[in-house]
């Protein structure tokens, strides 16, 4: 079950409460170029983005957002670091979130004032401690970036805010080391009722990153803990987005894409499952609405698995089996079988619910 958190508004997306976990990504072009970041941002939301982050770290960044945000239909968020008026100055100029990281805004006179332009906007704050910019008396106390660590930082600067009298308030405390990621997590589950921000920094690309953020996310999610998430990969963000929705589906959240279960093959396999796999994931990669598919390879859980999925095909010698919702749709040769079992797929993923 689904940790119970208070509600925080994003423009015009809640996070907590009963509301669905969002997936966030991060723009990794120039802010400063916003006709880059728009083009980036419209892509993100195309493949799912429900809220877009992007770093502020000049003026000229605090100056593209009016345009920026004129063009895009999702909440923006401003990532400051190091200099609170760039926070104030975004907030001014219409973002819907500021994040920002205590381990090195500076004094707590300069997080007040943040605050206190941010009630005064009714704008949410996101506290993101991360192991990376730790403060120093937390490293010291606690012999480097430990989960309680974390936790104490982030309680301290929560009260910071609450002190002001302000409660819209997100939190995040990242590391990159997965095992210490969900320890920290559920240790400030237990302390507090804000929104988590869940996700592993600095994961990493391609298998290793997927991996890391995979089980951590996942290990957080299946424990009830997580609001809202971002899958952290270094390259093209709009893998985050995919990967975020797959890591939601798999832990049984969300129900939207195309789920593709297949054989991890053996000898008995008579096709080439890992081409037609790659072709059945190529047909439906951009389609919306929850589609259970099964691929498999051979006569022994094929037939098992193929009538479980909403459609599903299992090999043999004679070529392709088709079952659609439990029943046996067609038997045909290969390569006909794959052929007619695509084409059935993307009619399926195409139907009105």
């Amino acid at each position: 079950m689904k940790r119970k958190t208070r509600v925080v508004r994003v423009g015009d997306v809640s996070i907590g409460g009963d509301s669905s976990i969002t997936v966030q990504s991060m723009t990794n072009t120039d802010t400063r170029d916003a006709e880059a970041t728009v083009k980036q941002i419209l892509r993100l939301e195309k493949a799912g983005c429900e809220i877009i982050r992007s770093s502020v770290y000049d003026m000229d960044c605090v100056k593209a957002l009016k345009d920026i945000l004129a063009q895009i239909h999702i909440p923006m968020v401003a990532d400051i670091h190091f200099d609170y008026r760039l926070a104030i100055a975004s907030m001014k100029n219409g973002v819907h979130k500021i994040r920002f990281n205590p381990g090195n805004i500076g004094s707590v006179l300069k997080v007040r004032e943040l605050t206190a332009c941010a009630k005064d906007l009714s704008i949410p704050i996101r506290i993101g401690v991360n192991s990376g910019s730790l403060e120093k008396e937390m490293l010291a106390k606690y012999g480097g970036p430990k989960p309680l660590a974390l936790v104490e930082s982030a309680l301290k600067h929560i009260a910071v805010l609450e002190s002001e009298g302000f409660y819209d308030i997100i939190i995040s405390i990242k590391t990159s080391d997965v095992k210490d990621n969900v320890e920290a997590y559920k240790l400030l589950s237990e302390k507090v009722d804000y929104p988590l921000h869940i996700g592993v920094t600095e994961s990493g690309s391609g298998t290793r990153g997927l991996i890391k953020s995979s089980v951590g996310i996942g290990a957080l999610l299946l424990s009830g803990i997580g609001d809202t998430l971002r899958v952290s990969l270094t390259g093209d963000p709009e893998q985050e987005i995919v990967a975020a929705k797959q890591i939601l589906t798999a832990c049984g959240i969300r129900r939207e894409g195309v789920e593709i279960i297949s054989c991890p093959t053996c000898g008995r396999c008579k096709a080439d499952l890992e081409s037609i796999v790659r072709r059945v994931e190529d047909a439906l990669c951009a389609q919306k609405r929850y589609l259970k598919v099964a691929v498999m390879g051979c006569a022994v859980n094929g037939p098992g698995e193929a009538k479980e999925a909403d459609i599903g095909i299992a090999f043999g010698d004679s070529g392709g089996v088709v079952f659609k919702k439990g029943e046996l749709l067609f038997s045909s040769p290969l390569p006909e079988a794959v052929d007619r079992f695509v084409e059935e797929c993307i009619n399926m993923a195409s139907e009105k619910e």
